[in-house]
């Protein structure tokens, strides 16, 4: 039987976690910007937390795909070819801060409207382009240890509607399938980083 999420806690040495959290502090801690729903669309009520884009081909991208790959050999079996916009979020939750629930993967992420402005008439014409890619896995490294802050638990609910909770532990990579539902609580206390992204593959048929 296949399992909605899954993660890893204890595969990735932690001198590793260390070097990884170290090199995105470094490089990407300045380029931080306010985190953003599909669709670019600013919405602080329903995500409130920063973010800077790290390219997949980084060595972090390189290093991550192993687990992704495992997990979906050894459980999900889904049809993947790489991560989205070959590109991963790293994010920072700092107090008062949250994401609401959401699914990372839904119709409406697979096809995206286009708005050309008439002119003559004023008038909007909504139209809509085929994406072909979708996706299918998401993934999420816990880079802050749990004394760091207070919150900021991470919640996933499940096909019967019960809801459970993701390790805290540094270093767990957490897998799932990107129609899951899940949210981050509000970090009452400190600062939680993490590195996410999501995995497509062709549409599902």
């Amino acid at each position: 039987m296949a399992f909605q999420t899954v993660w890893y806690q204890t595969s990735m040495p932690p001198e590793i976690v260390e070097i990884m959290e170290k090199s995105l502090k470094e490089r990407f801690d300045e380029k931080m910007q306010d985190s953003r729903l599909i669709g670019n669309r600013l919405n602080r009520d329903k995500r409130n937390s920063q973010n800077a884009w790290v390219p997949a081909a980084d060595w972090v991208g390189g290093f991550l795909w192993h687990y992704i790959s495992r997990a979906n050999r050894e459980n999900f079996l889904y049809d993947i070819t790489n991560i989205d916009q070959e590109s991963m979020q790293y994010t920072r939750y700092e107090e008062g801060e949250y994401y609401g629930w959401h699914i990372d993967s839904g119709l409406s992420s697979h096809y995206q409207p286009l708005c050309k402005d008439d002119d003559k008439s004023k008038s909007i014409d909504f139209t809509y382009t085929n994406i072909e890619s979708v996706r299918k896995l998401s993934f999420a490294v816990q880079l802050s240890d749990p004394d760091d802050y207070e919150g900021g638990n991470v919640q996933f609910m499940n096909e019967n509607q019960q809801s459970y909770f993701a390790p805290r532990t540094k270093g767990t990579i957490m897998l799932f399938d990107s129609r899951t539902p899940h949210r981050v609580l509000k970090v009452t206390k400190g600062v939680r980083k993490s590195l996410v992204g999501w995995c497509v593959g062709p549409r599902w048929k």
